[in-house]
């Protein structure tokens, strides 16, 4: 990153003034404050404006990364994920809502954009995957800009280090054996993660009654109890082992799944049901000790209130890359904390995607645990289009750079080879 400021002159100049009216400081505790008093009192507003937003897609245009510039040679980068292909001219479209404005103002134009889109559909979807970027590369600035990370920003952190759980991605294989389940399960461990996650919904089982039946048969019953049984004698007691349903069943068969499930100690069972009948899910819940996680696909803390209020899920796991970003995910994890819920983040992005979830993880005291992908190991693309100092992960835990913003940069470079045709690169 070029920057021609140091943190000092660029706080000579008055960097906060638009903060302090912004209201910015006041939800993310003392140390932005404390930053903004080694600026001198008599310093006029901060002239830091954005200048543009260009985005670059990957993944057949399921990751967005986008960098926000200003015109103090300083930038941010963000990224979303999922809810992307073919968003680029509303990228554009918020680009030209935000220009001009003090990149500082996180709040404020996370607030503005939000409430433009009303009639835009800024409740969910589309337009809010696209604002977790811009979100997520305004936080990377200031933090940049102010010479802290992010997670100071965000209130000071709550411990150093991030644990995760490890995807084993078994179900790349076509119908994969209790075998090759625990095997799978081994190599994570012997990568020295304590938590393993696999997934048990499986389209090619050729014992599903149809494709569109969400009612599981009697002989996929067993497979799954099968595979996570060989998983648990595979890796012991001591590990933990979180088990993925993509929301692909119906409540009846959350039910007996969760149910069956107990005797294995599962850290959670991710979405039985998909997460938008909260009074469905409320139900497998109440049947079983097995804890229900629930949230990636739903958006802003409006999307949790009615889960949270019912007891309807025993952790959430909310995708900070797509559900609102980073201030967003540390409101959501509050609300949570308020009803002693976990706060588990789903993540599937990059490994920028990874340290910004981190810092959020870092700022709130209900984290539990976030999800790691066994492809930042084994495909170079994630460590092609990305730029870091160090090591991604130690020991199972991702540890938190004490680096301005974020600590990770996109490397354009890196990225270009793996960029989806027929979409705009950068510019």
């Amino acid at each position: 990153m070029v920057n021609k400021h140091s943190r000092r002159s660029f706080l000579t100049k008055g960097a906060m003034a638009g903060l302090a009216g912004a209201g910015l400081m006041s939800g993310f505790g003392n140390e932005l404050q404390a930053a903004v008093a080694k600026g001198p009192l008599q310093s006029k507003p901060s002239d830091l404006k954005i200048t543009d937003i260009k985005a670059g897609y990957i993944r057949n245009g399921h990751s967005l990364f986008v960098k926000v510039y200003t015109n103090q040679d300083i930038w941010g980068c963000g990224e979303a994920v999922d809810a992307t292909p073919g968003t680029y001219h509303l990228v554009k479209m918020f680009g030209e809502r935000i220009k001009g404005k003090n990149p500082l103002d996180v709040n404020r134009i996370f607030e503005d954009v939000r409430r433009g889109g009303f009639f835009e559909g800024a409740q969910a979807g589309m337009y809010i995957a696209v604002l977790s970027a811009i979100e997520t590369a305004l936080w990377d600035l200031a933090g940049k800009s102010l010479g802290v990370p992010v997670y100071q920003l965000l209130g000071g952190k709550f411990r150093d280090k991030i644990r995760v759980y490890c995807d084993t991605a078994a179900y790349r294989e076509r119908n994969p054996t209790p075998k090759m389940f625990g095997e799978a399960a081994k190599d994570v461990v012997k990568r020295k993660f304590t938590a393993v996650k696999l997934d048990i919904d499986q389209a090619q089982d050729p014992n599903k009654y149809d494709h569109y039946n969400w009612t599981a048969s009697p002989a996929e019953l067993d497979r799954m109890y099968n595979q996570i049984a060989a998983v648990r004698e595979a890796v012991g007691p001591h590990i933990d082992i979180c088990v993925d349903m993509h929301g692909r069943y119906d409540t009846t068969t959350g039910q007996r799944v969760a149910k069956m499930m107990e005797p294995l100690n599962l850290m959670f069972l991710e979405e039985p049901i998909p997460a938008e009948n909260v009074d469905a899910l409320k139900l497998i819940s109440d049947s079983t000790t097995t804890p229900i996680c629930v949230g990636e696909n739903l958006y802003l803390a409006h999307g949790f209130r009615k889960l949270l209020e019912i007891g309807a899920a025993d952790m959430i796991m909310p995708d900070l890359q797509k559900a609102g970003g980073l201030g967003e995910g540390q409101r959501i994890a509050n609300l949570a904390n308020l009803y002693y819920v976990p706060f588990s983040p789903h993540m599937v992005g990059s490994y920028l995607a990874a340290m910004a979830s981190s810092h959020v993880c870092a700022s709130v005291p209900n984290f539990a645990i976030l999800e790691w992908q066994l492809y930042f190991h084994t495909d170079p693309m994630f460590k092609d289009i990305v730029t870091f100092d160090g090591e991604m992960i130690e020991d199972g835990y991702i540890v938190l750079r004490n680096k301005p913003g974020i600590g990770v940069e996109i490397n354009e470079e890196g990225m270009k080879k793996y960029a989806t045709k027929g979409y705009p690169f950068f510019v």
